[in-house]
Order: structure tokens, then C-alpha cells, then sequence
């Protein structure tokens, strides 16, 4: 935990996650948790543990919840059985449909004539600063803002904010080179980094069944291309195919590694603070990138009814997308992450069969099922917390944050149910000692 997080440490845990996507995190001891309750009462008038000594108090019950977790019989079925696995793979496809609809509101700006693929990713970081640079500021203060998050984590943030920029950029200008087929296959390679990069920089050990789930949502999205081009839905003709190959290459590179340095980051902090630094730094770098490249594209733009409703569209969407991805982030993975979002094409199909007129293909449904064949197989053989508990924060998850979705939080609040077991029992033998005194 950084120092503005053991600021914050009370006696109490506030879990809000209505108020503020996620008010937070922890602390403190979470409420309920029975410690050392005689020598309490027996001190009444003991000084308050400062923030040092909560912390190691917290790692203490964490270590507990973590060891009474994974004590649990399993079978290698029974994450699938738990709410976690359903909420990740349902986020994930809400994802999946957020990407959809952005590709959506993008084709339907192309063909009014409108161009922008830098400006129209601007609104969507100026949005986040409009939502979560309050909360940031409300929930942590400006000293921890201006002390932390700018002077001590500011660097950080930016090169954070500059890989998705330039991430997005490329891709989508990957598109005006090469042809559909060859920006889409290039989108593997965002999968090997995020593997590659977690492997070597974040100390995570995949298993068997990850790398098997992996492999078949890959397969999967191998049909769907291979049906694409069996039906020449997505090949045609290229304007400088090399060019655009290398912008796609250099686009999946640089989205992969965003996606694993966001979730090193919203495993150490608030969702909200992360969300709030890429939306001001993004912000600036978009801006600066619009004003350079775009801006003869925004002059001869037609800024219709129907455009400005399409951006609109475009932002709201992406705004979900960025808003929901760091849920997934915590309770799953960046590889889980950008496995998720393969079914995109197959959402977009769904979609255009109803706005531009598409068929689909037989190889289509057999695509798609084996996509999330593989989502189901990445989960199996593991533990009940799946891919939340993150190697990089240490064995009591110390350095991490308490937040929704994390393994923190699960552990704390398992370490507190028993706690609350254990005390209801001594009250019941202290009872039942009780009673035969009184008789």
C-alpha cells in the first residue's frame, strides 16, 4: 500500500462500491473481526494502533482468509460454481459488446464522411476526468493527490496512459493500410505479450488448463477469420500492406502491454484513482495527438445530427468499456482480458446482420462456442480465488488493495466470517457453562 492509502487506515472497513465504483478499499480492520477481545476489555484506555500496526494486523487476517480459502475442498470444476467465475465471464462479454459497439459507431462515421480516430477517443478521456478526477479528489484529498498520485506516481500513470493512446491509435490506423483479415490476425500477438510480459516482469505462472483455454478461444477466433475469408467478407484490397502490418503490429504490442501494466495498477490501487489519471493523462495526450494529425479531418468533417449522435454512441460505450475493465482486471486476468474480447467479431456479425445486412456463416455459432469453451477451460483446476490473487503483491496480497474483486477483500472478509463463527461458538459453550450454575 502506498502512503496515502495508510492515511486512510481507520478501524473500519468501508466497502462502498455504489458511491464510487468502488469507495473503496480498506481501512483498516474490517468490522466484526474478533481480535484479542479479553485484552481489550481488560485495556480499555490502550493507545490507538497507528497505521504501521494496522497494516500488520490487516496482512495477519488476510494471511488467515487466504488460508481458509484455499484450504477449501475443490474440485476441479468448483470455480465455476462460485458467482466470480459468472460476473467475470458476463463483464468480459459485456466488454466484448462494448468493442462492438464502438467498431459500430465508427463504420457508421466512415460512411458519413467523418474521419477522426484521435479526436473521437478524446471525448471518452475527457469523460473519465469529468467522473473520476472528483472522486479521486473527494475520497483521497488534494494533498494526496498533488504529493502521490502527481509528484511520486505521476511518471507512472503517463506511461500508462501513453500505451493505450498510442495502442488504440495504431490499430485503428493499421485499418487504413491493410486489409480487415490481416489487422484482426495481428490482434494475437496483444495475447502473446500480455502472456509473455505477465510471465517475465510479473511472476505469473500459468497452468495447464490457462494455456489450453488460451489455445482453443484462439482456435475459435481462427474460424471465425477463416470464415470471414472463405466468405471475402474481410479480405479485399490493400493500400500499403506492409505499412499497415507493422502499425497493426506495433498497436497489439502496445495494447497488450497497457493491459498488463493497467492491472498492476488497479491491483495496488482505487479503480477510481487509476481511471481518473487515465482519463487526465490520455486526455492530454490524445488532444495533442488530434491536434496534430486530425486536424484536418475535424475541419472537413460533416458535424451532422446523425454524427454527433454516432459520437456520442462511440463515447458512452468506450466510457463502459474503461469503467468495467479494471472489475475484470482484479477477478481475472490481462490474459482472461483479452481472451474475452475475441467473441467481438461475433458479436459484430450479430449486429450486422440487423444494421447492415450481413449473413452469417455456419462456421460462425461453432466459433463462438469453442471462444467460450475456451473461457470455461481457463478456469479449470484452480483455486476458488481464480486468477485474483496476484503473485506480484506477495504472499498475503500485502502490497495490494483491498478493493472490489480483489483476493484482499475475499480473504478479509472470510478471515472476518470466522471470526464471527468462532465468537458465536465461545458465547454458546460460555452459555451452556452457564446454565447448570444457575439451575
Amino acid at each position: 500500500m502506498g502512503e496515502g492509502d495508510q492515511r486512510n487506515d481507520q478501524v473500519t472497513t468501508v466497502e462502498s462500491y455504489n458511491k464510487a465504483f468502488e469507495a473503496d478499499a480498506l481501512q483498516g480492520l474490517p468490522s466484526g473481526v474478533v481480535n484479542n477481545t479479553a485484552a481489550v476489555d481488560a485495556d480499555a484506555d490502550a493507545p490507538i494502533p497507528g497505521p504501521a500496526e494496522a497494516d500488520t494486523v490487516q496482512d495477519v487476517e488476510v494471511g488467515e482468509g487466504l488460508r481458509t480459502i484455499e484450504a477449501s475442498s475443490v474440485h476441479w470444476y468448483s470455480y465455476l460454481q462460485t458467482w466470480d467465475f459468472w460476473i467475470v465471464v458476463i463483464i468480459g462479454q459485456t466488454l466484448s459488446l462494448c468493442i462492438t459497439a464502438t467498431n459500430t459507431f465508427t463504420t457508421f462515421l466512415t460512411e458519413n464522411g467523418t474521419n477522426i480516430p484521435a479526436f473521437q477517443t478524446l471525448f471518452n478521456y475527457i469523460l473519465l476526468v469529468l467522473i473520476y478526477v472528483p472522486l479521486t479528489f473527494y475520497f483521497k484529498g488534494w494533498r494526496y493527490v498533488v504529493k502521490t498520485i502527481l509528484i511520486r506516481d505521476g511518471w507512472k500513470y503517463f506511461i500508462l496512459s501513453f500505451l493505450d493512446v498510442e495502442g488504440n491509435y495504431f490499430t485503428v490506423l493499421a485499418y487504413d493500410y491493410t486489409n480487415i483479415l490481416s489487422a484482426q490476425l495481428l490482434n494475437f500477438w496483444s495475447i502473446v505479450c500480455v502472456v509473455i510480459i505477465s510471465f517475465v516482469l510479473l511472476r505469473v505462472r500459468y497452468r495447464l488448463f490457462q494455456i489450453l483455454g488460451i489455445l482453443i478461444a484462439c482456435g475459435g477466433m481462427g474460424i471465425l477469420l477463416a470464415s470471414d475469408h472463405i466468405t471475402g467478407s474481410n479480405g479485399g484490397p490493400t493500400v500499403n500492406k506492409l505499412k499497415g502490418d507493422l502499425f497493426g503490429l506495433l498497436g497489439a504490442s502496445l495494447y497488450g502491454m497497457s493491459n498488463v501494466f493497467e492491472e498492476w495498477f488497479v491491483s495496488r490501487k482505487p479503480a477510481y484513482e487509476v481511471l481518473a489519471c487515465l482519463g487526465f493523462f490520455g486526455a492530454c495526450i490524445n488532444g495533442v495527438q488530434a491536434a496534430i494529425f486530425d486536424r484536418h479531418s475535424i475541419q472537413t468533417a460533416n458535424w451532422t445530427g446523425p454524427v454527433i449522435g454516432y459520437l456520442i454512441g462511440y463515447t458512452l460505450a468506450l466510457t463502459i468499456f474503461y469503467t468495467l475493465a479494471p472489475l475484470i482486471l482484479r477477478m481475472g486476468s490481462a490474459a482472461f482480458f483479452d481472451i474475452s474480447l475475441l467473441t467481438a467479431n461475433f458479436w459484430g456479425v450479430i449486429i450486422g446482420i440487423h444494421v447492415f445486412g450481413y449473413t452469417i456463416y455456419y462456421l460462425y455459432p461453432i466459433a463462438f462456442v469453442l471462444i467460450l469453451i475456451g473461457l470455461v477451460v481457463y478456469f479449470l483446476s484452480g483455486s476458488l480465488l481464480g486468477d485474483a490473487k496476484k503473485p506480484w503483491l506477495g504472499a498475503n496480497q500485502e502490497d495490494g488493495v483491498a478493493g472490489f474483486g480483489t483476493a484482499k477483500l475475499k480473504a478479509l472478509n472470510a478471515a472476518k466470517k470466522a471470526h464471527a463463527i468462532e465468537q458465536e461458538a465461545a458465547e454458546a459453550r460460555a452459555n451452556g457453562e452457564a446454565a447448570p450454575r444457575e439451575e
